[in-house]
């Protein structure tokens, strides 16, 4: 029987079966979460000139980290077929790039969503408390209740200020930004490795959940090269062009991306419907990804 849902131990079986005997990936654990799961970082290609793809920041979202590890397994069967996917020979990809990924920051969150909380969880009183109830399966926080994507340095005191007003004091399964931007170690992480990376980085792609669009502003901050990528991307997906509003504009990755390392970085909300999306859209979405996951290295 297929599973309906992509968890954390999915995902560590996946790519335990696409990185054997495939000495081209290198498969690294970027840091562990809250509750000691492994966050896996794999890296294809050796160029120099990088680029960060990232999935299931919010623990609902998991169908993002399905789509990611699609990628990686294509990536790695167009390679050894010598293919030259929508366009880009993979033998001048593997050396002149070198792709990033992420495909599962919060598993705790994804955790929560597709199995809820168990009475062991030592943080069982406090999060079943947050939640209201004991359906957990449009969680989107951390193990702690902070929403990842609101925890970087973007706009983040302007946010506890809309966050407060909106009556979020505390930990909850959405929008709680955390006490201090990069305050849970899933983003210290993330945060960590761009950091390193800066020099060469190229640009970063945030896959989230749901409404086929693409987000790439940031204020002030969003350059003639970032619209002209996102409008490239946009044609690439099908996917519409916007501007996120209220809560949604504060404090996530790609603000921080853009208004700190001053790379053109996109949130892409994969998919239709309602969160969190049913499995089966799992090869849609990648289908409607593939050109621009292969391509995003070379056009920035």
């Amino acid at each position: 029987m297929e599973n309906t849902v992509f968890d954390s131990a999915a995902l560590l079986s996946s790519l335990a079966q696409i990185t054997q005997d495939r000495d081209f990936i290198q498969y690294d654990v970027l840091t562990r979460s809250i509750l000691g799961r492994e966050i896996p970082l794999i890296t294809l290609g050796k160029g120099k000139k990088t680029v960060l793809y990232v999935g299931a920041h919010h623990g609902m979202e998991w169908i993002t980290a399905a789509v990611l590890v699609d990628f990686i397994a294509d990536y790695c069967r167009q390679y050894e077929k010598n293919g030259a996917p929508c366009g880009y020979r993979m033998s001048y990809m593997l050396e002149k790039r070198r792709i990033l990924i992420v495909p599962m920051l919060n598993p705790d969150g994804v955790e929560y969503a597709t199995h809820g909380v168990s009475s062991d969880n030592p943080l069982y009183a406090r999060v079943l408390s947050m939640n209201g109830s004991a359906d957990f399966s449009r969680w989107q926080a951390n193990a702690r209740g902070v929403d990842l994507n609101h925890n970087y340095d973007a706009g983040f005191l302007e946010y506890k200020t809309r966050e407060q007003d909106a009556g979020v004091l505390n930990g909850a399964p959405t929008r709680y930004s955390g006490e201090y931007p990069e305050s849970e170690p899933e983003t210290a992480a993330l945060c960590r490795l761009l950091r390193f990376y800066h020099e060469d980085l190229l640009g970063v792609l945030t896959l989230h959940t749901q409404g086929e669009e693409i987000f790439c502003s940031c204020g002030d901050n969003l350059s003639a090269k970032t619209l002209s990528v996102g409008r490239m991307l946009a044609r690439m997906t099908g996917y519409r062009l916007a501007h996120p509003a209220g809560l949604a504009a504060f404090g996530g990755l790609t603000d921080w991306c853009i208004a700190s390392l001053h790379r053109p970085s996109y949130t892409l909300e994969c998919g239709k419907g309602e969160n969190p999306l049913p499995i089966e859209q799992r090869s849609l979405i990648y289908e409607k990804l593939r050109c621009a996951l292969f391509s995003f290295p070379f056009l920035i």
